[in-house]
């Protein structure tokens, strides 16, 4: 199932370019709002397979956030080996965790607008939770996932950076620096669920390649080591981390500029743009 947010409305993908409504499609029974869809996730999820129709033609500027307003949003530093290598940190017996603010999030096709010229790229396999979780073993942690789909981590390292610790909260979380996108995606239609090929570009310049099987910790892990801290609730986002490649680690550094078009992309799921515009443009 590839389940979108067209026009704030809750739409089922059908086939390039056309999508069912929920709500209309299921005579009032879900929707039209994406987000209270994961209170109930398996009942709905069970009736999305039976559905069926031509749908209605859409374009990527129709489409928000698959999740418009996470209640909470995990994020994973460091959690691939080439990337904690390039940043010069061992591997941790735990997962780097931080959070990104739920105002953050926003969908494809956004215009960010940029803080600073210190704005970096991580692409990222961003994790929807569907079912209430607490103290769940990483091999019952599919089960708990509604579907995954393309994210960016998009960091300000000025305000990351400042002071004797770093602020990755709020340096993390600017508006529009959660883009996600452009759908979410069941784990039974990839291809492979724990390793899927990753990468972001700009233009014919390739930043970030990899596959989410060179995660230190693994979905799984990280699920449960999530939820035997915190009760992980239905609609959550957890970023889990992004691959070599960031432009902080490179020599010369490299950051986003305004009227660049970040282009991020992972095998099963999609493809992911984000426009970007000086501070005040």
């Amino acid at each position: 199932m590839r389940l979108a947010n067209r026009r704030g409305r809750a739409a089922l993908i059908v086939a390039a370019g056309r999508a069912l409504d929920v709500h209309d499609t299921s005579g009032g029974r879900f929707g039209p709002d994406p987000q209270q869809l994961f209170d109930d996730w398996d009942a709905f999820a069970a009736w999305a397979r039976t559905a069926s129709g031509e749908g209605e033609p859409f374009t990527v500027s129709d489409l928000g956030a698959p999740v418009p307003r996470p209640r909470q949003v995990f994020a994973i530093g460091v959690n691939y080996t080439e990337h904690a290598a390039e940043a010069g940190y061992p591997p941790d017996s735990v997962p780097v965790t931080f959070t990104k603010f739920p105002t953050s999030i926003v969908g494809p096709d956004h215009v960010v607008e940029l803080p600073s010229d210190r704005v970096d790229w991580e692409v990222e396999l961003v994790a929807v939770i569907g079912r209430r979780t607490h103290r769940v073993s990483a091999a019952a942690a599919w089960d708990h996932i509604a579907g995954v789909t393309v994210g960016q981590d998009l960091s300000e390292r000025v305000v990351q950076m400042v002071g004797t610790k770093p602020q990755f909260s709020l340096g993390k979380s600017f508006r529009g620096f959660g883009p996600t996108g452009p759908w979410l995606v069941t784990p039974d239609e990839l291809p492979d669920r724990d390793d899927l090929g990753l990468s972001c570009r700009i233009g014919d310049e390739i930043l970030q390649e990899g596959r989410t099987s060179r995660m230190i910790f693994t979905l799984p892990q990280l699920v449960e080591r999530l939820s035997d801290v915190v009760v992980l609730l239905p609609g959550d986002l957890v970023f889990t981390g992004t691959p070599a490649g960031v432009g902080n680690q490179r020599t010369p550094k490299r950051f986003l500029r305004a009227d660049e078009t970040l282009v991020s992309a992972i095998e099963g799921i999609g493809v992911l743009e984000t426009r970007f515009t000086p501070r005040g443009g």
